[in-house]
């Protein structure tokens, strides 16, 4: 059996109900908000995989965690996402800390290289550096965007620590109301 999986961070509850007071101001935009139990900081999307390399996914984040320490995550703006492009996400940015840096270089070392292959140790460290950390809000309705005649600016300064005192190896299994995500892996940062 395959499993679409990746590596999360959740948000508490707070955190959670926080967002959907923004989310809110959304109601009448062509947009399909992220649901509340969804909203999540996404650290590697691995992809699917079949039930032997997921008991390996598990077996090396637990090797992760023993090496960091819990930390915080500061999230300033709301805005269009990604940069550069015609918008497709309204997601909530963060800044970039060397915990979180150090974190995801570990985890993709650990998921993508074998035997410290040097090419892919260049392109982790070139991804680090273009790397933005941020949560989906939610995802324009690209056909419906573009018939509205001035949209709007989603451009907000804001305020939002996230504590992060472990991650999680989840599913997303896509479904006729949307996806829905199960965690398979929680584990905490002990280092």
């Amino acid at each position: 059996m395959q499993r679409r999986i990746f590596i999360a961070i959740n948000l508490s509850e707070n955190a959670k109900k926080e967002l959907q007071k923004y989310q809110r101001e959304w109601v009448d935009l062509p947009v399909r908000l992220t649901k509340k139990d969804n909203l999540h900081f996404t650290i590697l999307f691995i992809g699917y995989v079949n039930d032997e390399r997921m008991v390996e996914v598990c077996r090396n984040i637990r090797e992760i965690a023993k090496k960091h320490q819990p930390f915080e995550l500061n999230f300033n703006k709301i805005c269009f996402g990604p940069p550069g492009k015609s918008p497709r996400l309204i997601w909530l940015e963060g800044e970039k800390s060397e915990e979180l840096v150090s974190l995801k270089r570990d985890i993709e070392k650990i998921m993508i290289v074998k035997e410290n292959d040097e090419h892919v140790l260049a392109d982790i460290e070139r991804e680090l550096k273009i790397f933005i950390p941020h949560i989906t809000l939610a995802r324009i309705r690209q056909i419906e965007w573009k018939k509205i005649a001035a949209s709007p600016l989603i451009n907000k300064k804001v305020s939002i620590i996230v504590q992060v005192s472990g991650f999680e190896v989840m599913e997303s299994e896509l479904k006729k109301g949307g996806v829905e995500y199960t965690i398979l892996e929680s584990t905490a940062l002990t280092g």
